[in-house]
């Protein structure tokens, strides 16, 4: 494929990001919150502007999800304490 018509990244519905369960199938959350949540996180300016492509249509930029996602993981993981025991004969 060329270079030149090579795209990435793309963008994502909030269905996408919050995930659907009455979807068929379902689709899984990349951030399991509730649309108000999402929303006010929006407002707020933890969560990336949308972009407006239409009335009815709103997406997100997948690279900012990921940053996202990746801000989330670096800021709030490490600090939760591990919850499966390790084995002490398993390395």
């Amino acid at each position: 494929m060329d270079a030149a018509h090579n795209v990435s990244p793309s963008f994502l519905r909030l269905k996408h990001i919050i995930g659907d369960q009455k979807a068929s199938p379902p689709i899984p959350p990349i951030i399991p919150i509730s649309k108000t949540a999402w929303w006010n996180g929006v407002r707020d300016g933890i969560y990336p502007k949308p972009i407006k492509l239409s009335d009815n249509v709103t997406v997100w930029r997948s690279d900012d999800i990921q940053k996202l996602v990746d801000h989330i993981v670096k800021t709030h993981l490490p600090s939760v304490p591990c919850l499966i025991k390790k084995d002490k004969n398993h390395v």
